[in-house]
């Protein structure tokens, strides 16, 4: 029996597909019973002030970097949305003279535009974003060389190679409101996913690639960075994938409250904390992997009680 369609978007798959109960069993978790969701695997933190959250992202980059030797070097991977966790790493790193020559950097994603990636020239980009933002703000002493930071391209073989004789010691992301990370959006409604959506399995076989866009991706990148104007984001993108993202110790992943709402920071906690995996919902796969951490700041978990404005 096929699944209900999409109420935002007929030929797609997106979490509106799911059953009704579990989006109203999502929808009445209280704020404190969102952080008492942690099970073995999966950990749930929250913090009270945002100087706080984002200090504690930027720690995890001199966590991991620290880690770092010439004969094991560690990376980390991290995304454009959050990126106030930048800069701080940046001054971290040149205030304590962090020696990072040995550790590697992955960006997620970037958006693919005209049969290639998007160049650092593009307003949008997110490598771009990376070194005005952190990169280029560490002494050069300190810093790893330009061929250790990585960036996924159009041709993906040598980013997806890259992730091998490296260890990547976390895999930081955000949440969209499509409930992705990185860009790995839920599939087209189409092919012999017409009926249902793609076993866990089966998407978790996706390495780096080029993906089309959910709707709701175009809208929310629209919103967050081209000042609503949906026509300006590019409706494809390079993701980093699963197949990756299965690389890294641990997952963590960072809910200021403003890429998500109150109803999708609720959905994929209950649903890792419940180990329900579903590709209509890719943020629900990490329910298989065996060490996701999610991070809130508390006063963005919000409330899903409806209310006039």
């Amino acid at each position: 029996m096929a699944r209900r369609e999409s109420c935002v978007a007929p030929g797609w798959w997106d979490y509106t597909t799911l059953d009704e109960k579990l989006l109203a069993d999502a929808a009445a978790l209280t704020a404190e019973q969102v952080l008492q969701l942690s099970r073995p695997g999966f950990r749930v933190v929250a913090y009270d002030t945002l100087e706080d959250f984002y200090l504690a992202e930027a720690l995890e980059y001199i966590d991991a970097w620290r880690q770092s030797t010439l004969d094991n070097p560690v990376g980390l991977c991290g995304p454009i949305g959050p990126t106030e966790q930048l800069p701080l790493v940046a001054r971290i790193v040149n205030d304590l003279e962090l020696d990072i020559r040995s550790a590697h950097f992955w960006g997620m994603d970037e958006w693919f535009l005209d049969g290639r990636e998007a160049p650092e020239s593009h307003p949008l980009s997110f490598a771009r974003a990376d070194r005005e933002l952190c990169f280029d703000r560490i002494d050069k002493k300190l810093r790893m060389s330009d061929a250790q930071i990585h960036f996924p391209k159009a041709d993906a073989r040598e980013y997806s190679a890259s992730w091998d004789g490296v260890r990547c010691a976390v895999m930081q992301g955000g949440q969209g409101e499509v409930k992705h990370w990185a860009f790995n959006d839920p599939p087209r409604r189409e092919g012999k996913w017409v009926d249902s959506p793609p076993p866990p399995s089966e998407y978790r076989k996706l390495g780096t690639r080029v993906v089309d866009l959910h709707p709701m991706t175009l809208i929310q990148n629209a919103r967050t960075s081209g000042g609503g104007n949906v026509a300006g984001v590019p409706t494809q993108a390079i993701t980093v994938g699963p197949v990756e993202t299965w690389k890294a110790d641990r997952v963590s992943i960072w809910h200021a409250g403003t890429h998500d709402n109150p109803f999708g920071q609720r959905l994929t906690t209950l649903m890792i904390s419940e180990r329900i995996a579903d590709s209509a919902v890719p943020m629900s796969l990490l329910a298989e992997h065996p060490n996701v951490q999610f991070n809130f700041y508390r006063h963005g978990i919000g409330t899903c009680q409806a209310e006039m404005h």
